[in-house]
């Protein structure tokens, strides 16, 4: 089912479609479970479930590795600078060997880029995951063939839910906001939409920390990704 949020708002002369990745597009969720307990676990700390895993992702690795460190969702408690560097890179260097094993496309995602391809869109991706990992998990989940450009939470000085990503996206393929539209599963997709005056599409499940999308007024909220293909 979808729900439209605005009345007014027409969806029909879209050109770029900028994703979001992880609770979007793929279940990343079981690989960076592991990543996380093994850096866990060579730190001598306790591990955690999948599950409140689960409710840390989608602002980036580093505020992923911090809120694991720390065994909590609010990272303002420091953490001292040699203990964080060595945590980041023992996660980093075990979910690169471990990028694609038990990650997982959505249901109905391959079916919904194929079918916005083959109507002359243009597709790109926005995600706060280190840009290293983007292609990798693509290529091993055999939709690398759908996008014309891929930014990562390191490839700008930003990241979501600043604006810039979505804005720079934009101008780099050579569309107006206006013809653009942003599909996420968290606030920090609304909110850069948002921010970058530009529409956006909510999908239900996914990354959002417990929080349902609709909280955050996107300008529709579906619950099966396909449905966007009844909207643009």
């Amino acid at each position: 089912m979808f729900k439209r949020l605005g009345s007014d708002v027409k969806f029909a002369d879209k050109e770029l479609i900028l994703f979001d990745l992880d609770g979007t597009l793929i279940d990343s969720g079981p690989d960076l479970s592991l990543a996380l307990n093994d850096m866990l676990e060579q730190l001598g700390r306790n591990t955690f479930t999948q599950d409140i895993i689960h409710t840390w992702v989608g602002n980036g690795a580093q505020t992923l590795v911090k809120r694991a460190f720390l065994g909590q969702s609010d990272i303002s408690e420091c953490i001292e600078d040699e203990y964080f560097t060595q945590a980041l890179k023992i996660f980093l260097d075990s979910y690169e060997k471990n990028v694609c094993v038990e990650t997982t496309l959505y249901r109905n995602v391959k079916e919904t880029l194929e079918g916005l391809s083959k109507r002359g869109l243009k597709l790109a991706i926005i995600t706060n995951k280190p840009y290293k990992f983007i292609a990798p998990i693509l290529k091993g989940l055999e939709i690398e063939g759908y996008f014309e450009l891929l930014l990562g939470g390191d490839s700008l000085d930003v990241k979501k839910p600043e604006p810039e990503p979505l804005l720079y996206a934009c101008t780099k393929l050579g569309i107006d906001t206006s013809k653009s539209i942003m599909i996420g599963d968290s606030k920090n997709d609304i909110l850069a939409a948002k921010a970058a005056g530009i529409d956006s599409i909510g999908v239900s499940y996914g990354y959002n920390y417990g929080e349902h999308i609709s909280k955050y007024r996107p300008d529709a909220v579906v619950d099966d990704i396909a449905k966007i293909l009844e909207l643009l």
